[in-house]
């Protein structure tokens, strides 16, 4: 196995299951004896926990785009600082929800920030660090939006009208069709019991490659 831990996250739209998939990734790393360290975004440290309620709660609603491409970015520098890289370079895995894949599909293809603002702030922020292995849920919007309502009170993103959501939608979708090596998209509209077996199978490959050099 590489020395340095391998960095997985979990993408997709509102009520596509990734706390579900979270725990099933979980459980077949550690099935496999390996460190592992679980965390979210924006979130992962003290101060980008205070960023998280600040960017998904209700006090600041009329809060600019670029405001909250900044805000997110500034919460992941804290996060790969604190926590992210130390865990990789102990060789410990990295288990994320939500990374910057997220960035460009809710600021970028939903907000409409250009991608090259985004690509500029992602080289200066996390240099050549990019996520090994990238598990987007995909579901429909409809669906999605009707299960996170029945999950909690929406925050400010899922108060978001459908059109917005189709867009972030689009928006991961296309980062998987451009990098296929990485992301791997699930049927999150399936049965539970279908899309856990997939998310087993997928982990349990890549934890086989990553063994074998070959991921």
């Amino acid at each position: 196995m590489n020395d340095r831990g391998a960095f997985i996250t979990i993408e997709g739209i509102e009520g596509a299951g990734k706390t579900t998939c979270m725990g099933v990734v979980a459980e077949r790393i550690a099935a496999a004896g390996i460190g592992l360290l679980q965390t979210r975004e924006p979130g992962g440290t003290p101060l980008g926990e205070d960023l998280r309620a600040l960017l998904l709660g209700h006090r600041h609603e009329g809060v600019s785009s670029d405001t909250e491409l900044l805000l997110m970015f500034a919460a992941r520098a804290e996060h790969l600082a604190a926590r992210i890289r130390p865990a990789l370079d102990a060789g410990d895995w990295v288990l994320c929800d939500r990374f910057t894949d997220a960035t460009y599909a809710y600021q970028g293809a939903g907000r409409g920030i250009p991608e090259a603002r985004i690509a500029a702030l992602e080289e200066w922020v996390q240099g050549d660090l990019r996520p090994d292995l990238t598990l987007l849920m995909d579901l429909p919007v409809t669906l999605g939006l009707e299960r996170a309502g029945k999950r909690s009170a929406p925050d400010r993103f899922e108060r978001e009208a459908q059109a917005f959501f189709e867009r972030v939608r689009e928006g991961y979708l296309r980062i998987a069709r451009e990098q296929p090596q990485r992301v791997r998209v699930v049927d999150a509209a399936r049965p539970l019991a279908e899309v856990s077996a997939e998310i087993a199978r997928l982990v349990d490959d890549f934890i086989q490659a990553r063994r074998h050099g070959t991921a």
